[in-house]
């Protein structure tokens, strides 16, 4: 007897942590877990979503075909492409103060949108009184998106900012399709505050393409939007007797 009703208790114990188990939820306590099972899956969509690069997705789509048709190239990869952006802010006043070195590594990150890093001279100069390694400028390598966005600002935004603009000259290339462009004030980039501007600052930009001649460089650029002034018939010369 003993033994039978041991037995009845453990299958009551048992039935009843099946029914607790099986307890019916609530309204509001499902909603809850609704909610909590939704937020991260609405959160990693939000943070998934990309907003595309204008100028990239134009290259691929316009340019590309345009420079196979003008150079005459069956293979998309064939054509001249940017490989990268290099922007150089010399301050050789910057042995005397600091601050300005300090400054113009701020005002470079809130340009390009990447934190600079410090040159050095190579070698020490007496006549400008330069040791060796002390810091006298700040450059920033921009490569992918970072690159395609600050091509777009530059030739959208920044350089009809300058005073009396007319075009940038096309004979800033070094004869292997890469292009540097001078500017004389940094504070185009509307992305400056410029009460905070201590000192206009000038600055180099050098485009780095893929092109094998200074008229693919120059024909890239251009189709980028670059706006050059004038025309370049002895490229366009030497490519047609080339």
């Amino acid at each position: 007897m003993a033994a039978e009703k041991d037995t009845q208790r453990s299958k009551q114990r048992a039935e009843g942590g099946k029914k607790k188990a099986q307890a019916p939820v609530s309204e509001a306590e499902a909603r809850g877990k609704g909610r909590s099972a939704q937020e991260p899956t609405e959160a990693a969509a939000v943070v998934d979503e990309k907003v595309p690069v204008r100028l990239k997705e134009r290259y691929y789509k316009e340019i590309v075909p345009a420079l196979m048709r003008e150079l005459k190239r069956d293979n998309p990869l064939a054509v001249p492409r940017l490989e990268k952006i290099v922007i150089n802010m010399g301050l050789g006043e910057a042995k005397d103060n600091i601050k300005i070195l300090d400054a113009a590594v701020e005002e470079l990150a809130q340009i390009t949108g990447q934190r600079p890093v410090v040159t050095r001279a190579r070698k020490a100069i007496s006549n400008f009184k330069i040791r060796q390694g002390m810091p006298i400028g700040a450059m920033v390598t921009l490569r992918g998106d970072r690159m395609y966005e600050f091509f777009d600002r530059l030739v959208t935004i920044a350089l009809p900012r300058v005073r009396d603009f007319r075009g940038v000259s096309d004979k800033g290339f070094d004869g292997r399709g890469d292009y540097s462009l001078g500017i004389r004030e940094h504070t185009i980039f509307p992305e400056l505050d410029l009460d905070k501007v201590e000192k206009v600052k000038g600055m180099t930009i050098t485009f780095v393409t893929t092109a094998r001649t200074d008229y693919e460089g120059y024909l890239l650029l251009k189709l980028m939007g670059m706006p050059f002034r004038g025309g370049s018939r002895d490229r366009q010369e030497a490519a047609a007797q080339g």
